[in-house]
């Protein structure tokens, strides 16, 4: 009989996330699947890119960040 059972690796270990159904002791091949992290992408906020959006240019004048004073004085840029 041949079961799949989904575990985890982690440091030399594997772990089974649960046991195989009505298989005592056998041999076994691993593959590890490396698991990959989503990648952030940059989204920028544009005029219009909400339905029944009521912004205006000056809104987003407003809301842009130019530095923070106190930081920049506490850190000595």
């Amino acid at each position: 009989m041949t079961a799949v059972i989904e575990g985890l690796y982690k440091q030399g270990k594997i772990e089974l996330l649960h046991p195989p159904p009505e298989l005592p002791e056998g041999r076994v091949r691993v593959i590890v699947i490396a698991e990959q992290r989503p990648q952030s992408t940059l989204r920028l906020m544009t005029f219009g890119m909400f339905p029944g959006d009521t912004s205006t240019l000056e809104d987003f004048k407003e809301a842009q960040w130019h530095g923070d004073q106190e930081w920049d004085d506490a850190h000595g840029q």
